[in-house]
Order: structure tokens, then C-alpha cells, then sequence
């Protein structure tokens, strides 16, 4: 059983390769992802939201880098920034919970400024 370091580490691969699938899979079939626009409950919830920021990171010249990775037992955090070019990340911070080799829960937050 994968844990919560290695479900971490194939879900940030996952999104620097754009691979839809792979970082579907990190979820469990009940997963809740809290975003600032209210919760994404499943995978075919949580699917669009994937399926717009890898269309927003594919654009060339965006750029993102991790500040700080944690993992303590069953929980991962990791602060990030980034840039896109129809966006600034400011800061973007994400936090989880891993039970059984999949995430259960997850919350994200940023400060994003929209460009032009």
C-alpha cells in the first residue's frame, strides 16, 4: 500500500507530466477536494477542475515551483507558486489526507491574480 509520501510524489509528477489519469487515480471514489469555490466530492467531480489547469499549465511559458513539501503520517502539505500565462500563483498551498493508499480529503487555497 502506497504511502502518503508516495501518493504525494505521484501526484506531483502526475501534474508536471499533465497526466489526467494518473492523478485521478491518486483519489479514492469518495474523495472531497475543498477550493475556495465550495467542495468537489468523486472523481468526476474533481475531474474538471484537473482537466482546466493542465489546459492553463500546458500554455507555454508557465513556470511552477515548490517551496515546501511535508508529510507527517497520513497528512501532506505542500506550498507552492507558479505562473501561467493567464495567471499569477502568488502562493498556493495544499494539504491532505491519505488513508489506504489514496487521498480521502484534500484542501487547496492561493492567492491568484488574473493577467491583463
Amino acid at each position: 500500500m502506497n504511502s502518503a509520501k508516495d501518493v504525494l510524489d505521484h501526484h506531483i509528477k502526475c501534474f508536471g507530466e499533465g497526466d489526467l489519469t494518473g492523478i485521478l487515480s491518486d483519489y479514492a471514489p469518495g474523495a472531497v477536494l475543498f477550493t475556495p469555490d465550495g467542495p468537489l466530492r468523486g472523481t468526476d467531480e474533481i475531474r474538471p477542475l484537473f482537466q482546466a489547469m493542465f489546459a492553463e499549465f500546458g500554455k507555454p511559458g508557465a513556470a511552477f515551483s515548490m517551496k515546501q513539501q511535508a508529510v507527517e503520517g497520513d497528512y501532506a502539505y505542500i506550498l507552492w507558486t507558479a505562473e501561467t500565462a493567464d495567471n499569477l500563483y502568488e502562493v498556493g498551498t495544499d494539504t491532505f489526507v491519505v488513508r489506504d493508499g489514496k487521498i480521502v480529503a484534500q484542501s487547496f487555497a492561493g492567492k491568484i491574480t488574473p493577467k491583463g
